[in-house]
């Protein structure tokens, strides 16, 4: 598990780890390799291999983050989008409303992202905020009015976290002030806004087709490519928390 400053709660897979059971900063990134190398040895060729081909297009470059979204076709939509489009992580803000899931929406893509939820108080959007500031992200929100950037203009050579808010009141006041940046996808009818799921989908696809196309490194890390592959091999091995256990018991 990716160790995090800030205090959220993690949904990283639906399965137990011994690893998470300890201090993930205390394992080696040796022996997480080696763990990845026995837990894959119980997926399929066929999984293996889409894991090998999906993991270079993985991205934490970019970064979604939404507010309050209630409706769970909404949510789930989301979701899909960010593992279509190799956006690993997706932090979930739940001021008042709980965050849920659509399976017949979702699909299973899930199960392949690194979902991070703030519920803890009632300061969930600051804290996920600075959380992302600290770790080098430009906060850009996502707003229906002409009143920053728009969706093609706007550059992806920095870390970024793309805000969107609910459908009915968009993003809080809190995330408006402490965002650096505002986009805005033009629109030429006469409705104003598209549907939230509808507008993270448009801007993901947009800004991670630039950001494939800049010569900057924007793939995930040797250390989060081994990460987010187990995370991945846990969720489609068949007790894979006894498996890690008969692995450790081994050294």
């Amino acid at each position: 598990m990716k160790k995090l400053r800030y205090t959220a709660e993690l949904f990283f897979y639906p399965v137990p780890s011994l690893i998470n059971m300890k201090h993930p900063e205390n394992v080696s990134f040796q022996c997480k390799t080696e763990l990845l190398s026995y837990l894959k040895s119980f997926v399929s060729g066929n999984k293996n291999s889409l894991f090998s081909k999906i993991i270079k297009e993985r991205t934490k470059h970019i970064t979604i983050v939404l507010e309050d979204i209630f409706q769970p076709h909404n949510a789930s939509a989301v979701l899909r989008s960010c593992d279509c489009f190799g956006i690993q992580d997706i932090h979930i803000i739940e001021n008042k409303n709980r965050y849920n899931i659509n399976p017949d929406v979702v699909l299973g893509s899930s199960k392949w992202l690194n979902m991070i939820n703030y519920n803890n108080d009632e300061h969930n959007t600051l804290e996920c905020i600075s959380g992302l500031k600290e770790q080098g992200y430009r906060i850009i929100a996502a707003t229906p009015h002409e009143d920053g950037q728009r969706l093609q203009d706007i550059s992806v050579d920095k870390k970024m976290a793309l805000l969107f808010g609910t459908e009915l009141e968009g993003l809080s006041e809190i995330a408006l002030k402490n965002a650096d940046e505002f986009l805005y996808i033009p629109m030429y009818g006469f409705t104003e806004s598209l549907n939230v799921s509808v507008s993270a989908a448009v801007v993901m696809y947009q800004l991670t087709e630039k950001l494939r196309n800049l010569n900057i490194n924007w793939g995930l890390s040797e250390e989060e490519v081994v990460d987010v592959q187990l995370d991945w091999a846990r969720s489609v091995v068949k007790d894979s928390y006894l498996i890690e256990k008969k692995f450790f018991s081994r050294a």
